[in-house]
């Protein structure tokens, strides 16, 4: 009897080289809402938090301490909305939308650091992250299929 084929290998991994310049070309590009959020409370200084979104979501919740700028409105904003050299963080609705990738191209032709936020607002509420309305910050149970329910960091 042969052994089953693999659908994980049927394309080689890449080489150690290869696989770390690529991770670490993803970290630079991208930063999830577990560091987002720490980074939040801990206060860090230029770390700008950016909903791209129109109004209507912005107003439905958002991430606590962001700032509002919709992607079409970065150009004509973005200066005396970002402090010069500050790391701007870009996020939209969730991974489904391509949004915060096009605020980040914008940023980035602006000439200013920036990453987005992987998995977006959806992720940011389902790891019951803080959100805010007109009616105050409010937190919401963590998904248990995306986040540990005890109020541990998953440690990753």
């Amino acid at each position: 009897m042969s052994a089953p084929s693999s659908a994980v290998t049927a394309v080689p991994a890449a080489e150690s080289t290869t696989a770390i310049a690529h991770f670490a070309a993803r970290l630079s590009f991208e930063t999830d809402v577990s560091d987002v959020a720490a980074d939040l409370a801990a206060g860090v200084p230029d770390v700008v938090v950016v909903d791209t979104r129109g109004v209507q979501a912005w107003l439905q919740g958002h991430v606590a301490g962001a700032v509002h700028l919709p992607t079409g409105e970065i150009a004509a904003r973005a200066a005396g909305t970002v402090p010069p050299g500050a790391t701007v963080v870009t996020y939209c609705w969730g991974p489904g939308c391509n949004g915060a990738t096009r605020a980040a191209l914008q940023f980035a032709r602006l000439g200013h650091p920036v990453k987005e936020m992987i998995g977006g607002f959806e992720y940011w509420v389902r790891e019951g992250l803080p959100v805010e309305t007109s009616e105050g910050v409010s937190r919401r149970a963590p998904d248990p299929l995306t986040a540990p329910v005890s109020g541990v960091p998953c440690a990753c």
